[in-house]
C-alpha cells in the first residue's frame, strides 16, 4: 500500500508596508503617475507576487503644481458619465486642475494598476493632497525623489 505524500504548506511574505512622500511640483503627470503606481503594487519590493498585494502608501503633494507637456493642458479631456441617457460629462485638462487638481494625479495612477479587486485595494492607498501640507507625519513618510 502506498504511503501518502506529505501535505507541504505554502508560506507568503509578511506584508511590511512603508509610507512613501512624492513631490509633484513640476514632475510630468505621467512618468510621475507610473513610478507611483510600481510603489502602489510593491514592485520595488524583493518579495513581489502578481497575486500578492505588498503594495506600499504613497502620499502626493502639491498636486496642484503637476506639469502637462505638449498641448495636453487645453486638448486632454475627462469623460465620465451619470448612468443617464445622454448623460456623457466632459471636462478639459485646464477645468480640471481649476477645480479638483488632485484628481488629475488619481485618475493617471488608477489607470495604470490592475483593472481587478488587486488594483482597487491597491488605489486607496493612495493619498493625494494639492497643497504642501498632509496629515500623515505621523507615519513618518519616507521622502522619495521620482525622476
Amino acid at each position: 500500500m502506498a504511503r501518502p505524500l506529505p501535505v507541504q504548506k505554502t508560506s507568503f511574505p509578511k506584508v511590511d508596508r512603508k509610507w512613501y512622500l512624492v513631490d509633484a511640483t513640476d514632475k510630468p503627470l505621467g512618468r510621475l503617475a507610473t513610478r507611483i503606481s510600481l510603489l502602489l503594487q510593491g514592485k520595488n519590493e524583493p518579495t513581489w507576487a502578481p497575486h500578492i498585494d505588498n503594495g506600499n502608501f504613497v502620499v502626493v503633494i502639491n498636486a496642484d503644481k503637476v506639469k502637462l507637456t505638449g498641448k495636453k493642458f487645453d486638448q486632454k479631456v475627462y469623460y465620465h458619465h451619470s448612468g443617464y441617457p445622454g448623460g456623457l460629462k466632459s471636462r478639459t485638462a485646464k477645468e480640471m486642475m481649476q477645480k479638483q487638481p488632485e484628481r488629475i494625479v488619481e485618475l493617471a495612477v488608477k489607470r495604470m494598476l490592475p483593472k481587478n479587486v488587486l488594483g482597487s485595494h491597491q488605489i486607496k492607498r493612495l493619498k493625494v493632497y494639492t497643497g504642501a501640507n498632509h496629515p500623515h507625519e505621523a507615519q513618518k513618510p519616507e521622502k522619495i525623489e521620482l525622476l
